[in-house]
Formats: C-alpha cells, structure tokens, sequence
C-alpha cells in the first residue's frame, strides 16, 4: 500500500500526547489542544502589540497571522520527541542545547513527510529562524503566549479544586511577570480574569 504523505495524519496524533504528565489534572490537556490556545493568544499579543504597543512609534510591527501559525505548529515536534517536562528541559545549557538538536531533527522528519515543494515553507514553522530583532520579538511573543496558555490550565485546575496546580500557577505568573513586553501585561490585565467567570457570568 502506498502511504503517499503522513505530515497531517501525524500532526492529528498530536490528540494522543497529554502535557503536566507529571502532575494530576482533574482534565488532561493534550498538545492539540494547547497549540490551539497558544496560537489565539500569540496573535492576540501580535494584534495588541501593533495596536497599542508600537502604534505611532517607530518600531517593528509583525504580522498576527504569521505569529498565529508559528503558535499553531510550536510543539509538533514533540509528535516525535515527546513531551519533556519544563524543569528537565531547561535544567542547565547542556540539556537545552541538546534539546534544541533534537527539536530540530524532529522538525526535519516531519517536514520530510511532505512533498518536496511544500517541504521549506513548514520547516520554517517547525523550526523558525527567529533571528534578528524582528525575529526575536515574534519568538518572545510565541513564548508569553505559550507561559499565558500555561497560566490559564493552571486557571482552570484551580477552579476544578485541583491543589496539585498551586505551585506551578504561582511560578508561572511570577515568570510572566518579569516578561518585559507590554501586550503581555495588556493581556494579563485584560482578558485572563475572564477565565475565573462561570458561564452565567460571561454572558452577563
């Protein structure tokens, strides 16, 4: 049988893989579901950013769309790695570096499961180039929306009475707190309280 191309049947796999394997959830969370998430709110803080932030000022602009698939596809290479927990991953440089390697090799895996003329446009959203200043702002912005997304399971565990998430919502918050982006705290200020609200009280 010819299997022809398998990016997207093994992107649907990505439904089987649970995050906060280490801790217990009154719901798991699988990393579909929270690329989901993270891509709404890294356009989201692309959208303030450009509104708000750099609005009249001479400074870059990003395009909300192109920050949105970059969110979309920033944990597809853990179809093939899995998914580490944060305090292994980032324990020292050694391993972050090896991490990186490994991300990239599973980034170019994937990509080889497309044809040859579609295969550099995703390489370049499983593994970005985030160079330059520009560059590095769109990665910042992947990153808050990835800590926020984090934050708003913490959110939602709480509410479930779930005590095993306290800790981590506290280190989480104090991290974006020291996030030094403007449309993070924008964020935070304006639209994460909402998560706390009952259905009745959201359509209120």
């Amino acid at each position: 049988m010819d299997n022809k191309y398998g990016f997207y049947a093994l992107l649907d796999r990505m439904q089987y893989i649970n995050r906060w394997a280490l801790m217990r959830n009154s719901r798991y969370e699988n990393i579909k579901e929270h690329s989901f998430d993270v891509a709404v709110i890294a356009e989201s803080l692309a959208v303030i950013h450009n509104k708000l932030v750099s609005e009249g000022k001479a400074q870059i602009k990003v395009d909300p769309f192109e920050i949105q698939a970059y969110g979309l596809y920033h944990d597809c290479t853990e179809i093939i790695t899995g998914d580490m927990p944060t305090p292994i991953k980032y324990r020292n440089d050694t391993l972050k570096a090896a991490y990186r390697e490994v991300e990239h090799e599973a980034a170019e895996s994937l990509s080889s499961q497309l044809p040859d003329y579609m295969q550099e446009y995703y390489m370049n959203l499983l593994a970005p180039d985030f160079s330059g200043e520009e560059g590095a702002l769109k990665k910042r912005l992947v990153k808050s929306a990835d800590r926020i997304a984090a934050y708003i399971k913490c959110i939602r565990e709480k509410l479930a009475g779930n005590t095993e998430f306290d800790s981590a919502m506290a280190t989480i918050k104090e991290s974006i707190d020291k996030i030094d982006l403007p449309e993070v705290s924008i964020f935070m200020e304006n639209f994460t309280p909402s998560f706390g609200l009952t259905l009745d009280q959201l359509n209120t």
